[in-house]
């Protein structure tokens, strides 16, 4: 089989397995930007024959680790993250177990990688009166006119639910976009979203996220069209909203506190569950709010509170 039939391969597999589309297309990323790398390096170095034929053909089983620690130096020279070269590197250890599972491939080339030890940074998060002066804005008196813009007024009123909801429930941007209205419980106040591995989980959310979403659904029929299906968030032209227009409207309405940090909508689901800490929730209730599947992920809000206090003391105390 070609290295391109065996990629194909393993996009099937991973799709059975029931992984993530995004983290699928991120392997099937990695693994292709891989080949081409091997492709790319083995032709310049191949000879050519006394036929003329150039000796750079390889296959799958013609990989070894020297393929792997030139294409991951490549990756440190043009000054990728850590944890990118971490995915990547899962992502390559995936596929060969994959081939040596499923093609009989005699070994994984890429099992002796090492995966880079994530950078310890901690999080942005907005101060409390930070976060509530981005979400709760009042609605400018244009768009109260009566011969205002309706698609202005409406979209900045669907920006205002957008805004409520990623800092009421801390959701990720895009267990945000998928939702439809159906996942909306208004007797409970609640929303089901569907997060990593296709896990469903139930998040509350409160009273000043309920009214701005009804009022986005009261006037979401201004952007609806027959593609609209179902979907909770509508772009101007009646498609579901997509998770680049959600984060440029996070950075455009959070530009205007100059005091404020510049995040995005998981800097908005860092805030909310610093300041869910800070205001006595329980560590596993906090795991269980935010979908985290370990412990692990969800420990790293007590180092940025941690670290808030600090900061909180250089400045207070008098003999700090």
């Amino acid at each position: 089989m070609t290295i391109a039939e065996v990629v194909s391969g393993y996009a099937d597999h991973l799709r059975s397995r029931d992984v993530s589309a995004h983290t699928s297309r991120a392997y099937i990323a990695d693994v292709t930007e891989f080949f081409d790398h091997a492709a790319h390096s083995r032709a310049a170095q191949s000879t050519t024959t006394d036929a003329g034929v150039r000796t750079a053909e390889f296959g799958v089983d013609d990989i070894d680790l020297n393929d792997l620690r030139s294409w991951l130096i490549t990756l440190d020279d043009a000054g990728a993250a850590k944890s990118t070269v971490a995915r990547k590197i899962a992502a390559v250890k995936s596929f060969f177990a994959y081939c040596v599972n499923q093609h009989g491939l005699t070994n994984n080339p890429a099992a002796r990688l090492r995966t880079p030890k994530k950078e310890s940074r901690l999080p942005t998060v907005l101060k409390p009166q930070q976060a509530a002066d981005l979400v709760s804005r009042e609605r400018p008196a244009h768009a109260e006119a009566e011969d205002s813009d309706p698609i202005e007024a409406a979209k900045w009123v669907r920006d205002a639910a957008i805004l409520e909801l990623l800092y009421a429930t801390a959701v990720r941007v895009s267990e945000l976009t998928g939702l439809n209205r159906s996942d909306v419980d208004h007797q409970r106040s609640m929303i089901t979203v569907l997060g990593k591995g296709n896990k469903e989980r139930r998040v509350p959310f409160g009273k000043p996220a309920q009214s701005a979403l009804q009022q986005w659904l009261n006037l979401r029929q201004t952007f609806a069209s027959d593609g609209s299906g179902d979907a909770l968030f509508l772009g101007v032209r009646g498609g579901r909203i997509g998770a680049r227009q959600v984060r440029e409207l996070v950075h455009k309405y959070g530009a205007d506190d100059p005091s404020a940090p510049d995040i995005g909508p998981h800097g908005l689901r860092h805030s909310a569950a610093t300041h869910m800490l800070d205001g006595g929730a329980d560590l596993r209730q906090i795991q269980e709010f935010l979908g985290h599947s370990t412990m692990s992920s969800t420990q790293i809000y007590t180092h940025v509170s941690m670290q808030r206090l600090q900061e909180t003391y250089r400045q207070a105390h008098p003999r700090a």
